[in-house]
């Protein structure tokens, strides 16, 4: 059980500096400064855009891109439910990948719908887009994130039965004809398409603030297409660090896993959802008090 301990000491380690410690502060001040550098950016290329300059557009898409990386670089909803799902589920570095792609995208379609609706039917401006993003939307997806941290650990504490112990080499037990641990297959199979639509909603429930002042510029200058398109590609900037964190969360899972004992598996997994679970719920609680 050392590979676990090891893995959950590095985990809890990183979350008492990010939040115990001041390291989310400075993390947070360092990207909120280069989002700011990068919207002003984004205003004069929406300027040259307006004004027929050539090139204009790709550098002002290239700058969405730069904002979405920098803005998920910093502490956030979707890294914390990637990471934590990651961790704590039997899920394939791919399938979890998908699934950090198609959660950026939802939050730039999010942004866009919001938006549009509430220009158009509700007579809404920026002011009030982005006060029901920060004061609505962003306590709601961080109250999700510790229902989904719940979830798992109640899963954990559910997988967490006491069992004899494993009789025989294969993955069938000898004893009793079951298996006590999950197999490498079994393993890398995703739970269900209910799990996978509860870590897109629970990162697309809140648009991206910088998505929302590309749209709306963009709106009031006439050139729909540019916000949108760039909001997907900003969606995109994000997906590119949200995509790290999958692959990393799965890569310490699986590969602590396998520095224990074949009968030890189902208990090591058990332990990975209850305590990735508990830090979840532990940092969503924390977001949810600063949200409000």
């Amino acid at each position: 059980m050392r590979g676990p301990a090891l893995v959950l000491g590095i985990m809890a380690a990183v979350a008492l500096w990010l939040w115990a410690l001041g390291g989310a502060d400075q993390i947070t001040r360092f990207a909120s400064d280069t989002q700011r550098d990068v919207q002003n950016a984004m205003a004069a290329s929406l300027r040259g855009l307006r004004a027929g300059e050539a090139g204009a557009l790709m550098t002002l898409w290239g700058l969405c891109f730069a904002y979405g990386f920098v803005h998920a670089a910093g502490p956030g909803h979707g890294k914390l439910v990637i990471g934590g799902y990651g961790a704590g589920s039997s899920v394939t570095a791919r399938r979890l990948a998908g699934l950090a792609l198609g959660a950026s995208l939802a939050q730039a379609a999010t942004a866009i719908i919001l938006v549009y609706f509430a220009a158009f039917v509700l007579g809404w401006g920026r002011a009030q887009m982005t006060d029901l993003a920060d004061d609505v939307l962003a306590p709601l997806s961080y109250a999700l994130i510790g229902a989904v941290g719940l979830w798992l650990l109640i899963r954990g504490l559910r997988h967490l039965k006491p069992e004899h112990v494993h009789v025989g080499d294969g993955d069938t037990c000898a004893a009793c004809g079951h298996a006590h641990g999950p197999t490498v297959e079994q393993a890398e199979a995703v739970g269900s398409w209910r799990d996978a639509l509860a870590v897109i909603g629970t990162i697309a429930v809140r648009p991206c603030t910088g998505a929302l002042f590309l749209l709306i510029l963009t709106w009031r200058f006439g050139i729909d297409y540019a916000g949108i398109i760039g909001a997907f590609v900003m969606g995109l900037g994000t997906a590119s660090i949200t995509i790290l964190v999958a692959v990393a969360s799965v890569g310490f899972r699986e590969s602590t896993l396998k520095l224990v004992n074949h009968s030890a598996v189902a208990r090591a997994g058990a332990l990975f959802e209850i305590c990735t679970g508990a830090i979840v719920v532990i940092l969503a609680t924390q977001l949810v008090l600063r949200a409000i």
